[in-house]
């Protein structure tokens, strides 16, 4: 005697070795023997051969048309096999039809529920209406995929891949079909995603690929301001027209003009420096739609050839210090003795007249170090100009940073006309840095001691162990060497700047300033900032390697000088760019090597740089 029975969701059948009621001992066709349940058998049976009886049930099993089968018994709540199969041969079904009929049941679960032993129930019609459906849609999809990895296979993109060539490079939905197309692909052949569909020519260009990255992640909804780009501004009726004539300090590319200067001369040699501070403040109503935005982009974006401003651009060229014209700002006087030290200090809300926009390129050929040591500062503003670095050498030794080293280091800047890069080299700390940073130095530690003196909630930068940190409590700014710190002085480029003003100008005006130290919007602002503006500076040193590495590639340069900076670590000369050197001989910081560059990788930021010799010094 043999049985047929269920083990686990299959089908299998033994022959009984013996029979013990409630359980039974079956030997398999293969020869390996099994203690069943007998509440498993479905089916007793004799047969010659085992192997032969589930060959013929299978075949049988193949036959049967599910559909026709549920369209047999779809009204019926519920069913055994066995009367199915009487039914269905029209006679008493044999073990091997009765076997048949089980098989097709039970691999078709969309049309049949099991309730039991051997017993079924047809699925409603709506039901499998939609399981069909479901079913339909797998087959199709599997087709897609086929057809997808095969183009893949030939690195050739799918149509269908171009309106979402973004979502998968960035934010891939890995329940797509498109995104399982390419991973298989991509597995296949030991590829990341990124670089298999570079080579299937959907990243025409490796400088838009890492900016959408980072447009997607922090303006997902565009760089625009819509309607806001034409915002109206409720600047005060009545400033005062300040009687200085000013002139700014700014790089060529600069638009964003937050800072303008001017000396007066007063009796005994004495003198009168003024810092101006453009004032968007001043027309940005809190709580306003601008307002929200500013809250929400936080500072502007730099990267080579190109920015995402914090303000709209009609708002920049309302409140910019451009010159020709008056220019609402918040002005900060210093009188100065003939010693050059500071004998009162005072501020004030008023429109200032801006005669010129001095710019570095042009400015540095009269305003540097050997035309101060020639005493010939032969410039419009060479007086004024002189008067400054005077007053900014005393405010460099009364911080104690007279011999910073950070003084000698390099700032590079970035020019992009079209696909071709400019990188050119500026010493900081030269007169034009030195007069530009110690009075911006000043005038943020001044307001921020003013605030704080006040009693009045500011943002505040300190330094201390070496770590930066924001916080709204004056803390001592050690890198900096001044008591407090607070950012004030470019209000249309940083959102901390647009704060401690709304609050500086409060102070002036005799208000109560908007935020409290309690403040949680204040706490949250500048939780968000620290966040936001980190990662706009790691975008920005991303894309300047990005340009190093273009620039390299421009030019053909295949060996470059470096200087060591510690172990394997080295800068390239000419460029901001650092790297690792594996294996490189044991030598002392600042030794100048000369490396081999080769496999530049645009998209991953990388290259390989290899070490050739020692130069001499």
């Amino acid at each position: 005697m043999n049985v047929f029975y269920e083990e686990e969701g299959t089908f299998k059948v033994g022959a009984i070795l013996a029979d013990n009621m409630t359980s039974l001992q079956v030997e398999a066709p293969h020869g390996k023997r099994a203690k069943i349940k007998a509440a498993s058998v479905l089916l007793r049976f004799d047969a010659p051969s085992l192997t032969e009886f589930m060959d013929v049930a299978h075949k049988a099993a193949d036959n049967l048309d599910p559909n026709f089968l549920w369209e047999c018994c779809e009204n019926e709540a519920e069913f055994s096999s066995d009367t199915l199969a009487a039914d269905y041969f029209g006679h008493a079904a044999t073990p091997e039809e009765a076997a048949a009929v089980l098989i097709r049941l039970h691999s078709a679960p969309m049309y049949f529920y099991k309730k039991g032993r051997g017993r079924y129930k047809a699925a409603p019609s709506k039901a499998l209406e939609a399981a069909l459906a479901s079913l339909e849609k797998k087959r199709l999809q599997a087709e897609r995929q086929s057809r997808y990895m095969k183009l893949l296979e030939a690195y050739t993109l799918p149509e269908e891949f171009k309106p979402v060539i973004s979502s998968l490079l960035y934010r891939p939905d890995r329940n797509t079909t498109e995104w399982k197309a390419l991973e298989a692909v991509c597995t296949a052949n030991r590829l990341s995603p990124v670089r298999f569909l570079e080579k299937c020519g959907a990243i025409p260009s490796t400088h838009d690929y890492h900016v959408n990255r980072f447009l997607l992640e922090h303006f997902p909804v565009g760089t625009g301001f819509g309607e806001l780009e034409a915002a109206e501004l409720n600047d005060p009726p009545d400033l005062p027209v300040s009687d200085v004539i000013a002139f700014s300090i700014d790089d060529a590319a600069t638009t964003e003009i937050d800072d303008a200067f001017s000396v007066t001369p007063l009796t005994l040699g004495s003198f009168r420096i003024g810092i101006h501070i453009a004032a968007p403040i001043l027309g940005i109503t809190p709580g306003s739609p601008l307002d929200a935005i500013v809250a929400e982009r936080l500072s502007t974006v730099y990267l080579p050839g190109r920015k995402i401003t914090m303000l709209p651009d009609a708002v920049i060229h309302h409140y910019t210090l451009a010159e020709n014209r008056l220019c609402p700002a918040l002005s900060m006087y210093l009188d100065v003795a003939d010693d050059f030290t500071v004998t009162s200090v005072s501020s004030r809300i008023e429109q200032v007249k801006v005669a010129a926009n001095l710019r570095h390129d042009t400015l540095e050929a009269y305003f540097n170090e050997n035309t101060l040591s020639q005493g010939n500062l032969n410039h419009p503003f060479g007086r004024e100009l002189k008067a400054l670095w005077n007053f900014a050498c005393k405010m460099e030794a009364l911080r104690g940073k007279t011999n910073d080293n950070n003084n000698e280091r390099i700032d590079y800047s970035f020019s992009v006309e079209g696909d071709r890069i400019a990188i050119t080299q500026r010493r900081r700390g030269s007169p034009i840095d030195k007069v530009v940073s110690e009075l911006m130095i000043f005038v943020n530690a001044e307001w921020g001691r003013q605030l704080a003196d006040s009693g009045v909630a500011g943002i505040y930068r300190s330094q201390g162990g070496g770590k930066v940190r924001m916080s709204t409590s004056p803390a001592p700014h050690q890198g900096l060497g001044v008591s407090q710190y607070a950012w004030a002085s470019s209000p249309m480029r940083r959102y901390v700047d647009f704060i401690n003003q709304r609050q500086l100008i409060a102070v002036l005006r005799g208000e109560t300033p908007p935020y409290t130290r309690e403040s949680e919007s204040l706490h949250r602002s500048v939780q968000n900032f620290e966040a936001t503006y980190e990662a706009y500076g790691e975008f920005q040193r991303g894309m300047e390697r990005y340009w190093c590495l273009r620039w390299l590639l421009q030019e053909n340069i295949q060996t470059m000088a470096a200087q060591v900076l510690k172990e394997n670590l080295v800068k390239l000369d000419r460029l901001p760019l650092v790297t690792r050197v594996t294996p490189l001989p044991e030598m002392a910081p600042e030794t100048s090597i000369e490396i081999e560059i080769s496999q530049i990788d645009l998209l991953e930021l990388t290259f390989n740089a290899r070490f050739l010799h020692k130069l001499q010094a």
